[in-house]
């Protein structure tokens, strides 16, 4: 399995399936792609193996089949949650596997709760971002 099929069937078990949240900026999503972003899609009818083609094109950053798991793992996550990846990973790449995650989960986090929808979604935010930590540093 390569590192995109691994990371990507932890993000979809983070995301689910069809929602249409009036709190959420994304409006109606399914498996995390939102209509805001992506408008051309019908999101209601989305399937899996085209919500898989559009996280592969979309958010799985260039170059992350060949990176550590736990940088292509929060990077990927990150990318999918509208935070900005790539500088972080910038900053941090090249560090031993849990400073990397324990910094950039800390970087990602300041981020989520700088946004205004922070006290709808914080809780399960941080959740997540726990398990994805737990995650990137189990096969580190």
């Amino acid at each position: 399995m390569t590192n995109f099929d691994a990371a990507f069937s932890l993000v979809i078990g983070e995301e689910g399936g069809y929602t249409f949240d009036a709190s959420d900026p994304g409006g109606e999503t399914k498996y995390g792609i939102s209509k805001r972003a992506n408008p051309s899609i019908d999101i209601k009818n989305l399937t899996l193996d085209q919500a898989k083609a559009i996280y592969r094109q979309k958010y799985w950053p260039t170059g992350a089949d060949t990176w550590p798991w736990c940088e292509a793992l929060l990077c990927f996550d990150t990318a999918v949650n509208g935070g900005n990846w790539s500088r972080w990973h910038s900053m941090l790449s090249g560090q031993a596997a849990e400073d990397f995650v324990t910094n950039f989960q800390a970087e990602h986090n300041i981020f989520l709760a700088s946004l205004p929808t922070w006290p709808i979604y914080g809780r399960g935010w941080s959740r997540r971002l726990l398990r994805m930590a737990i995650e990137a540093l189990r096969h580190a």
